[in-house]
């Protein structure tokens, strides 16, 4: 019994030492050889896609948001109390200046008008009468004065008249466009109640603020670039208008005013804009794509891509450089590189988070998106 146990363990022993020397024997061992296969293989390269660094002229611009107000704006309320008996405008129209927008019940008026009309022409009878006396000595000249006093005041109560039957006769008191009728026929106004919006569309100012150390650059009649969501792809030129001569003294900032043709009336008052304001002079900038640039708190870097010999295959092929750098202005889908980069270095435009530097790449650009200064895109 304990011959057989003691040949077991041996039996056993020897499987095992086989075992160990089938699987960790030095240069023939499976696992060597495993070691052996892995340490020769080469990973291959990450595919990546490149741009150049392009130096380019690019405008000088300065960026802000602003907000579209009407040269004239106003609205249209009732003067005096009265009941609407004509209305002549339909909701949104375009008016003249002078147009009849809203009629108010006059005929009391027109009434007492004929009344005053009537003693305006006796009182001027009279004061004629009383002049062909007066220079015949008929009639002294205190008797004189108060026929002509008489005459004055008749004539003062028919204005008066005249001035009542005016302010209810409700015009239009500029060209522009009307917005949605807030009367009806029947309707019985008080002092002050709205009638209708009424707006000069054409021409159109922004309002912009900019901070201090761009007042020198503002000047009136300096180009503006606007563009606003309500009209996505078309850009509004115009000028600065005026400059306001204080600042705000919590902010800073000085407003500024742009003066833009709006014939088609696509921009309205209130909307949200974007402006650039163009100036004279030109900057010429190192330019790459936003998406290469790695941004890090230690500093900006990206990944160039440069050919370099390697030491084991004595073979060209494209590694990875990693460049800190200094990054400007942004613009569309571009960004100015200040400082770092030279004119006509590649650099890797896609996935910069996961690379290394001297890894090998392949630059592959079929699926890269296009860059462009001013993006459209279709899902917007």
């Amino acid at each position: 019994m304990f011959k057989k146990l003691i040949l077991t363990i041996t039996g056993l022993l020897v499987v095992l030492i086989g075992l160990a020397a089938v699987k960790f024997a030095p240069g023939f061992g499976q696992f060597s050889v495993m070691g052996a296969v892995m340490s020769s293989m080469v990973p291959p390269p990450e595919v990546v896609t490149a741009a150049p660094v392009n130096a380019e002229t690019w405008e000088n611009l300065i960026s802000a948001t602003g907000s579209v107000v009407t040269v004239q704006g106003v609205t249209v309320g009732a003067e005096m109390a009265g009941k609407v008996v004509g209305i002549n405008f339909e909701s949104g129209a375009p008016v003249k200046q002078g147009d009849l927008l809203v009629q108010l019940d006059t005929s009391n008026e027109e009434a007492q008008l004929r009344s005053a009309e009537a003693n305006m022409s006796w009182a001027k009878a009279n004061l004629d009468r009383s002049t062909d006396l007066l220079q015949k000595n008929a009639i002294s000249k205190s008797e004189f004065d108060l026929v002509d006093a008489q005459y004055k005041q008749s004539f003062a109560q028919a204005d008066a008249i005249r001035a009542i039957i005016a302010k209810k006769t409700i015009r239009a008191p500029f060209a522009g466009r009307l917005g949605i009728r807030q009367v009806n026929l029947g309707q019985i106004l008080k002092e002050g109640d709205p009638i209708a919006s009424l707006q000069t569309l054409d021409p159109i100012y922004v309002n912009f603020s900019l901070p201090q150390q761009r007042l020198a650059s503002l000047t009136p009649g300096t180009p503006v670039r606007v563009t606003t969501d309500a009209a996505a792809g078309k850009s509004f030129e115009g000028k600065i208008n005026a400059v306001n001569p204080d600042l705000d003294p919590i902010t800073r900032s000085v407003r500024v005013q742009a003066k833009l043709p709006n014939s088609d009336e696509q921009l309205h008052p209130g909307m949200f804009a974007n402006v650039e304001v163009v100036l004279p002079t030109k900057q010429n900038v190192l330019v790459i794509p936003a998406t290469a640039v790695l941004y890090a708190p230690y500093g900006d870097s990206v990944f160039v891509v440069e050919q370099k010999k390697n030491e084991k295959t004595n073979q060209a092929e494209t590694v990875l450089r990693q460049q800190l750098i200094r990054v400007g202005t942004a613009r569309g889908d571009f960004v100015t590189v200040v400082d770092g980069l030279k004119a006509g270095e590649s650099v890797v435009t896609s996935g910069v988070f996961k690379l290394r530097p001297g890894e090998p790449v392949m630059v592959d650009n079929k699926l890269a998106p296009k860059a462009e200064l001013n993006p459209k895109p279709d899902n917007t």
